[in-house]
């Protein structure tokens, strides 16, 4: 089956595509054009299905972190330590901590590594990053656990004024 061109080089398609497919995930809705929804229909329902997949896929794991030592503001701890030449300077006093983190089994991992390669990196209004693919692991795959298939919909709009392109709006269900 034959991917649409839709006029654009094979790098620069590639990258339109990735970016609706990002924003759709992201927002869960987008207005684009008709030709572009369709393609952009493929890839996210099979992110999707890949992501219901492997939903369940991982194990809770006890990790020792060591971190900064924290008083009742939020500050870092400090303490006052001499060196070896002499000189005094604040060394920030460190703790260790037992937390329980999610760790994924190989496929699951394989899942989330295919998923990034097929969306943008995000970041937030604050500089933060966004994990997209926890949020399709958590918050996305769990709605659609007993579906199959068709994820996405595509609902027709009036046409673009200027070039009277027929235009769709892409929702996930």
């Amino acid at each position: 089956m034959a991917n649409r061109k839709l006029g654009k080089k094979t790098d620069i398609r590639m990258s339109m595509l990735k970016t609706l497919a990002t924003d759709l995930i992201m927002y869960g809705k987008i207005k684009t054009t008709e030709a572009r929804a369709k393609e952009v229909k493929k890839i996210v329902d099979s992110i999707i299905a890949l992501a219901v997949k492997e939903k369940d896929n991982f194990e809770m794991v006890d990790v020792k972190v060591v971190k900064a030592k924290l008083d009742s503001k939020g500050n870092k701890m400090t303490e006052l330590v001499k060196s070896k030449n002499g000189k005094e300077y604040l060394k920030v006093v460190k703790e260790e901590v037992t937390e329980s983190r999610q760790k994924d089994m190989p496929s699951r991992l394989n899942a989330r590594r295919r998923i990034m390669t097929m969306i943008n990196k995000v970041k937030d209004e604050n500089g933060k990053n966004i994990d997209l693919p926890s949020k399709l692991f958590n918050e996305i795959a769990s709605k659609y656990v007993d579906v199959k298939g068709g994820y996405t919909r595509i609902v027709k709009a009036e046409p673009r004024r200027g070039d009277n392109s027929p235009m769709a709006i892409l929702m996930l269900v």
